[in-house]
């Protein structure tokens, strides 16, 4: 309730610290999902003041605030010298990875407004964010099965399942569930035999996988310079270090991001263009997500990206000489997915919880059984 009168600074914070006594923590390394935590200091001190210092500016109309339009430039070009961007293409900054998802499937759907059914075909490992977005959208999704080895899309059955009412096919890189890269150059290639557009959700490799190709890693090509991928999706808030409410939507050319774009004139009031899905909303994130990219540099992102593999690799090395325990497919990045060979997942989990880790579960779905998601990240000992 609002109080009577109103309460002093010092005991307003120290409820909100109260209340946080039961959180997860955000630092130390023992939390396994859900944060990506640097270890630098210096580095959420940066963020911390920029996100400040824009916090009341909003972003609703860039020509009353045109720093809101050069901080969003500045980001959106730094995605896409790192995502094989083109001269024709165009971001656009958002809150996060299912609101750029969202943006993608909107371009997609009123780019082919003579199909009046449309949908959306993507792997059964497809994050949610495809699902949620076809339900606000009007568009129907069709799940493919995947590998039930490596837990990759089939690209195969994927290009199958493309028909005449198809706007849009998905390919993720990595997937969330097991953290390996689906096909992208073969399920691209096929949706562009047929004149579908292709997104890669790389919420989550977009700021790891061209940092591990410096490192010599062998990533093969999942972004906008494989042929026939339309628009790509990446998270500043995951592995790009970012406070949460950031992430960018990249599209092959201006012209199909315009059909992610919702304008309205018809009411007396202000005309209303909005870029992303909020209208108003705080200039904090893309302030934050640019003084990250600044702070860090590229010699940064290698340097986490390398810390954040090698606590991988530890990781899955030493589930694999564990009795009753097995790694999911072939982890490609960050992510693995560990199952029970005899030992209950449940259990684990419960028991990682009591030392002061923290693993999240993945119920069983199609070919994989019941397992722990585990991510690494630079503060990741």
């Amino acid at each position: 309730m609002i109080p009577a009168e109103g309460r002093p600074a010092d005991a307003i914070l120290a409820d909100i610290e109260a209340a946080r006594d039961r959180d997860l923590a955000l630092h130390g390394g023992g939390t396994w999902a859900y944060i990506y935590d640097s270890g630098l200091a210096s580095l959420e001190d940066v963020a911390r003041e920029a996100y400040a210092r824009m916090l009341f500016v909003n972003g609703l109309d860039p020509t009353a605030f045109p720093s809101t339009v050069w901080l969003e430039n500045e980001v959106v070009r730094a995605a896409g010298a790192l995502l094989g961007a083109g001269p024709q293409a165009a971001g656009t900054f958002t809150s996060g990875g299912t609101e750029s998802i969202m943006l993608a499937v909107k371009a997609a759907r009123d780019a082919h407004p003579q199909i009046s059914r449309p949908r959306l075909v993507k792997p059964t490992t497809g994050h949610p964010a495809f699902h949620k977005a076809a339900h606000y959208l009007g568009v129907e999704v069709v799940n493919v099965a995947v590998d039930p080895v490596s837990f990759r899309a089939d690209a195969a059955a994927m290009a199958a399942a493309i028909d005449a009412d198809t706007v849009l096919v998905v390919a993720s890189a990595p997937s969330y569930p097991h953290g390996v890269i689906d096909p992208v150059a073969e399920i691209a290639g096929a949706a562009a035999q047929r004149g579908v557009l292709c997104h890669v959700d790389a919420c989550v490799g977009g700021f790891l996988l061209p940092f591990q190709r410096r490192l010599g890693e062998d990533v093969a090509p999942f972004d906008l310079s494989v042929p026939g991928v339309t628009s790509i999706s990446a998270d500043l808030h995951k592995y790009g270090y970012a406070p949460k409410g950031a992430s960018v939507v990249l599209f092959a050319d201006a012209e199909l991001r315009r059909h992610a774009y919702f304008a309205a004139a018809g009411w007396p009031g202000y005309t209303v263009i909005n870029t992303a899905v909020q209208s108003s909303r705080t200039a904090g994130p893309v302030a934050a997500a640019w003084a990250t990219l600044q702070h860090l540099g590229e010699a940064g992102y290698v340097e986490l990206t390398r810390r954040s593999r090698a606590a991988l690799v530890r990781l899955v090395d030493g589930v694999r000489a564990i009795a009753g325990l097995r790694v999911l497919g072939a982890p490609q990045a960050t992510f693995a997915a560990i199952a029970g060979d005899g030992a209950d997942v449940f259990v684990v989990a419960d028991e990682l919880r009591e030392l002061g880790l923290f693993a999240q579960v993945q119920l069983s779905y199609g070919a994989a059984p019941a397992n722990l998601h585990i991510s690494t990240f630079g503060s990741s000992p």
